[in-house]
């Protein structure tokens, strides 16, 4: 029997891959995240048996359920694919002819769903992308850099079929309305609201605020399999599910998915094992110390915009001293035997982030020696 390191080894040779160090966090571009070992063997498991499928789909969704306490739940492939078949769900509910023929039909049915204009953002794809694939359309409310309960208020009408709150960085952080305000205005008007939280940490908290949806990274936060999760009413559960025979097949989730990240949940409530925000600042003191000694760079502790406990180290270039722009920096920490890979979103300003959830303090020097070569000339 091969050992883990030769199958690593037969992997990045056979294939010609390059190793990557993740500091940018949990990125689908990079896969994500690492499984425990327990859920990897839930993967192994469900590759190797039959089930039925409904009911499999079925009977995790209830034990997720009973986990997190909610009325229902579902796997599904991603979180972006939870996003597009909860707005068909929640158009089509149980509308056989528009379950068949969403894209082709022209039936009226309310098809309007309002999202905060700083919330219809590119995560990857557009959220008005998936929004379409779910046979809605985007209404967007309040402006770029504000969305306040009466943006959204003032467009609900006849067509409105949800509302749309993303909790992601990626979205306008400042003067933008809560998820319990959403919920607020949805209940008062009788519409669902579903909550986009993707890379969010806190499984109960959306939901117990008011959200009909609410839809999770199986493979973020949670580190499970590339896999998505949906918990919420069971009425509208029960309209996505059955989305597997529409837009959803394309869609759909495998039995390992299912099993694995029904594992991840598990070991997620039941033993969290995440490293604290305080823990991290103490695994990167000594990176930020080492790069706050290379002329030109300016390393600090930044905490997470959307105010998760993630700790990150922000790194400052002075193009004039090192003679390259963060940008260019950038490129060439992915060069190499091993590529490296940041947060480049404030790379325009001079700036990256070093995400350390999944990077080692062995890795830790690795990213400090690159960027040596790289500022001093050396190689």
């Amino acid at each position: 029997m091969r050992s883990q390191s030769q199958t690593e080894k037969d992997v990045y040779s056979q294939y010609h891959l390059k190793k990557v160090i993740n500091a940018s966090g949990r990125m689908t571009i990079l896969g994500v995240s690492t499984p425990r070992p327990e859920v990897v063997d839930a993967v192994s498991h469900g590759l190797s048996e039959y089930f039925e499928i409904k009911d499999l789909v079925d009977k995790t969704g209830q034990y997720i359920a009973k986990l997190l306490n909610v009325e229902s739940a579902v796997v599904v492939s991603c979180a972006s694919a939870g996003i597009a078949q909860a707005v068909a769900g929640l158009i089509i509910k149980d509308d056989r002819d528009l379950l068949f023929n969403l894209h082709s039909s022209d039936k009226y049915v309310p098809r309007e769903i309002i999202v905060p204009k700083g919330h219809n953002v590119n995560f990857g794809a557009p959220i008005g992308t998936m929004v379409s694939l779910g046979g809605g359309i985007v209404v967007e409310a309040g402006y770029a850099n504000e969305c306040k309960p009466e943006h959204i208020e003032s467009l609900i009408n006849a067509d409105t079929a949800a509302i749309l709150y993303v909790k992601s960085h990626h979205c306008v952080q400042k003067s933008m309305l809560t998820v319990a305000q959403a919920a607020t205005i949805a209940k008062k008007h009788n519409i669902p609201l579903i909550v986009d939280a993707a890379a969010e940490e806190d499984l109960y908290i959306y939901y117990q605020q008011g959200a009909d949806l609410v839809i999770y990274s199986g493979a973020k936060a949670i580190e499970g399999p590339t896999s998505g999760l949906v918990i919420g009413r069971h009425q509208a559960i029960e309209w996505l599910k059955l989305q597997s025979q529409g837009i959803g097949r394309p869609m759909k989730v495998g039995k390992e998915g299912i099993l694995g990240l029904t594992k991840a949940i598990e070991l997620y409530v039941n033993d969290p094992k995440q490293e604290t925000g305080q823990q991290m600042v103490s695994k990167m003191t000594p990176f930020i110390d080492n790069l706050n000694s290379l002329p030109g760079v300016l390393a600090n502790v930044v905490w997470d915009s959307a105010g998760r406990d993630i700790a990150r180290t922000e790194i400052a270039f002075d193009s004039t001293v090192v003679g390259k722009s963060a940008i260019e920096i950038v490129e060439l920490m992915k060069q190499g035997e091993i590529a490296v890979y940041f947060r480049e979103y404030k790379a325009n300003e001079g700036k990256v982030d070093v995400d350390v959830r999944s990077v080692t303090s062995a890795q830790l020097d690795i990213i400090y020696n690159k960027i040596k070569r790289i500022i001093l000339g050396v190689k």
